[in-house]
């Protein structure tokens, strides 16, 4: 989040729309941007957009809800999704699913309360054939097994995932 550091929101947001103009077929790359940059869409910014772009809120917010890649909550600092699709779930998805609910303790759908993770389900990543597969921060775990989840989300955190500069390892007290 190197722009917020130095930027507001609305400097942030000011300067992306002069960047990428105001032609309405552009909110969708301002929006990406926004996500990409703070993890989520935050209401101001949308009012933010619908102000410098002229746009109506109601189809900004027609937009930043029919897109599955936007969210409207804050999302933590590692993405894990897991595929559920058929190819997946007959490997057992499931099993990976509780494992990481049990791991992080949250449900698909959440995020810790620490910001660390979020966990999200999909119905098909597309790599059916090195099913079940796990994403963490945009990398691919093929042929998964409960068995390596402790091991890939110690691994995940260590690294600094999505936003650099992660305080403190929230698994050093598991073994």
């Amino acid at each position: 989040m190197a722009g917020t550091d130095t930027k507001t929101l609305s400097q942030f947001v000011a300067g992306l729309v002069d960047e990428c103009g105001v032609d309405r077929s552009k909110l969708s790359g301002v929006l990406h941007a926004v996500q990409k940059e703070y993890n989520y869409l935050p209401e101001q910014a949308l009012r933010d957009i619908s102000l410098l772009m002229e746009i109506p809120i109601t189809d900004i917010y027609a937009v930043a809800t029919f897109y599955t890649s936007f969210s409207l909550e804050p999302k933590g600092n590692h993405i894990v999704t897991v595929c559920t699709g058929t190819a997946c779930h007959v490997r057992n998805s499931r099993g990976i699913l509780d494992e990481i609910c049990r791991f992080l303790g949250i449900a698909p759908g959440e995020t810790s309360e620490d910001m660390a993770f979020s966990l999200e389900t999909v119905n098909c990543l597309g790599a059916c054939a090195m099913g079940p597969i796990m994403v963490v921060d945009g990398k691919y775990y093929g042929e998964m097994t409960s068995s390596k989840v402790p091991r890939i989300l110690k691994i995940s955190e260590g690294c600094g995932g999505r936003k650099a500069g992660v305080e403190e390892n929230r698994f050093a007290h598991r073994a």
